[in-house]
């Protein structure tokens, strides 16, 4: 991609962020992103739900308000009915009208394989941006919702994982991180990421590169989904999962008690997960207490930012 130097570019892609924000006034910039895929789940209402807070949690993940967003569909209208794409459409502006978000359109084309997603706009003051590029040593890692979703949704297609037994999941798909974004600005974090397609290890690793430090998890600490742990076992892992693992091979160091199934759901593709917040010590009380007031799913301390190799991770 072409790098662009103007100085109202306040995020571009270059450090790896969650959205582009562009200054349009000296109080106001502009927060952007685009997020679209194919169905993980069977019921067309929830993809459409899950479609749209995923795209919407990386306007959340820089701090900012969503302001409207535009529908991306590719369709296949010869195979699969336009009542079905309606009932995307319908989830999709249902988590819009919740996250107070305008849906003014969108385009469309004839797809061999049906796809759904958005473009979501929000708007943030130029110094209360959350970027992932300022944690320091020292901070406290918090992380708000279960991993797991990929392990989950690739068990559900191979039909192993019944619907019902992905209810939780689907929960916390569709639960939207503007009170996750909301905690951390009354809390001051120093940086922020949501954990999606990249898995908890793959965003952490970014943030820690685009903030000069390394980090320890306490894999202990990470809440999974129920069944995820058994189901890697089962074999029930998307090719993204193993793909990520692999990436990581030269940045992150397992101990040896760092189980294979462990490695796996550490790296797992998600969708619509959490934010992965790095604040420091003496807030940490403060963004748990925030959290749970804004009954985010979870406020899962699970490691730590340390001195060391800008990206470097120790799992143990």
């Amino acid at each position: 991609m072409p790098h662009a130097t103007d100085p109202r570019i306040l995020v571009d892609a270059s450090s790896r962020d969650d959205a582009a924000v562009f200054q349009v006034a000296p109080e106001r910039a502009i927060v952007a992103t685009v997020d679209f895929f194919t169905p993980i789940v069977d019921d067309a209402y929830d993809f459409g739900r899950i479609a749209a807070a995923n795209a919407f949690s990386d306007v959340y993940a820089m701090g900012a308000t969503p302001l409207f967003a535009l529908n991306l569909v590719g369709w296949p209208r010869e195979k699969l009915p336009l009542d079905l794409l309606g009932e995307v459409l319908r989830g999709g502006a249902d988590i819009a009208k919740a996250a107070g978000a305008f849906l003014l359109g969108g385009h469309s084309i004839d797809d061999p394989e049906p796809k759904y997603g958005m473009v979501a706009v929000g708007e943030v003051h130029p110094d209360r941006i959350i970027t992932n590029a300022r944690a320091q040593p020292g901070d406290v890692l918090v992380l708000t919702k279960p991993i797991g979703t990929g392990i989950l949704t690739t068990a559900l297609k191979r039909g192993t994982l019944t619907a019902e037994a992905l209810a939780p999941a689907v929960t916390a798909m569709t639960t939207l991180n503007a009170g996750a974004a909301r905690a951390a600005l009354a809390t001051g974090v120093h940086a922020a990421t949501d954990v999606t397609g990249f898995g908890l290890l793959g965003h952490l690793h970014s943030l820690l590169k685009a903030s000069g430090v390394a980090a320890e998890v306490l894999v202990a600490s990470v809440p999974w989904f129920p069944h995820a742990r058994e189901l890697v076992a089962q074999g029930n892992v998307p090719g993204g999962t193993k793909r990520n693992l692999e990436s990581l091979a030269g940045v992150v160091r397992f101990a040896d008690g760092v189980a294979p199934e462990e490695r796996l759901l550490l790296a797992d593709a998600q969708t619509s997960g959490g934010l992965l917040l790095a604040v420091a010590e003496p807030a940490v009380d403060a963004l748990v207490r925030a959290l749970h007031r804004e009954q985010a799913p979870i406020a899962a301390v699970i490691g730590r930012v340390l001195s060391g190799a800008a990206g470097a991770i120790a799992a143990k």
